[in-house]
């Protein structure tokens, strides 16, 4: 059952928050009849004053900065959506900064020396605002060790790496073990991939992953079917062809994000090699577009609200002086659709 915040108590008495807050806490005096309808909806709604937003209260603005690289990258609206289900769960605010890296500077991100700036100067804005801490939203998961300094001021980071500080990321090698091994369940041996840029760190453990299920499946290994796209479509399309084109082609690939997988169906298509009754594909992502493919393209579900809740979470323990690296790292989640196909005995 979800938690019952002041919110819910403010909207059943036809009140504001602050109301509710004078009451709940006494700090101002209430009309009679205002206070009755305020205390009949906390009754009404079971609300019990939680722990956790108590101890957030104490000599705080309950405020916290969310910096988002860049808000219309795929990942980061889900990501925002489950900071700000911790922060109404928990009668937090939200100030919320978008740096706007794509329009600014592309995809140069190898070099901090043009972005750091802003990222910094989000900082130092969100700190003279005296937020209680800040979540940093990364565009892809990289190392983000030093690029900013937050003065004592905690933060965690979430689709990103860090060496110094709490990020919070789903488990890309489990993934990628879980979706190879999906494909040698519908009976698949010959399985292909099309990987990301080998400087990525998703690339390296979903590769990791993948190996690992080679070995634990004792699979047959061609040094042919490993490719290496850019993550753009064109790269799939490209090294499907080649894949296609071996003497003896896979039966199956896995694509490390959808948008490569989108090239991999049309190469596919173009050659006459039918999706999936002659080649299975799956994705990773579970981009808003998998679902109106043609076969609708089964792919990895990245945990992305989970990771957003999960970082308000760390940040709330670090906030109270406790341990945060137990929180539970979220995982993805297969959604099988049409374009992987058990495959025939011959």
């Amino acid at each position: 059952m979800a938690s019952i915040s002041i919110k819910d108590i403010a909207s059943k008495a036809g009140v504001s928050t602050a109301t509710v807050s004078y009451v709940l806490n006494g700090t101002r005096n209430v009309r009679p009849e205002t206070k009755a309808r305020v205390l009949q909806a906390i009754e009404e709604l079971d609300y019990k004053p939680n722990d956790i937003a108590k101890s957030l209260k104490r000599k705080r603005t309950d405020t916290i900065g969310v910096i988002a690289e860049d808000v219309t990258v795929f990942n980061t609206p889900e990501i925002i959506d489950g900071i700000n289900d911790y922060a109404d769960r928990y009668d937090l605010h939200i100030l919320l900064t978008n740096l706007r890296l794509n329009k600014r500077i592309g995809k140069d991100f190898e070099n901090r020396d043009r972005y750091q700036k802003y990222a910094q100067g989000a900082v130092d804005e969100l700190l003279r605002k005296q937020v209680d801490g800040i979540v940093y939203i990364g565009v892809h998961p990289r190392d983000l060790t030093g690029l900013i300094h937050t003065h004592g001021k905690p933060i965690v980071y979430t689709y990103g790496y860090t060496q110094n500080d709490v990020s919070i990321q789903y488990d890309d090698e489990k993934a990628a073990f879980e979706a190879t091994s999906y494909l040698v369940r519908q009976g698949h041996s010959r399985i292909a991939v099309i990987s990301g840029m080998m400087d990525s760190i998703p690339s390296r453990l979903r590769l990791n992953g993948f190996f690992r299920a080679v070995t634990e499946f004792e699979l047959p290994f061609d040094p042919g079917w490993i490719k290496i796209g850019d993550w753009e479509t064109e790269s799939g399309y490209r090294l499907t062809q080649e894949l296609l084109a071996l003497p003896n082609p896979p039966t199956a690939i896995l694509v490390m994000n959808d948008v490569m997988a989108v090239g991999v169906m049309r190469a596919a298509r173009e050659l006459g090699v039918p999706v999936p009754e002659r080649l299975s594909v799956i994705g990773f992502d579970n981009r808003e577009f998998s679902d109106y493919l043609t076969p609708r393209l089964t792919t990895m579900d990245l945990p992305l609200h989970a990771m957003g809740y999960a970082s308000m979470e760390a940040l709330a323990r670090i906030m109270r002086g406790e341990p945060a690296a137990d929180i539970a790292m979220p995982v993805c989640r297969l959604v099988e659709r049409d374009s992987v196909a058990r495959l025939a005995m011959s």
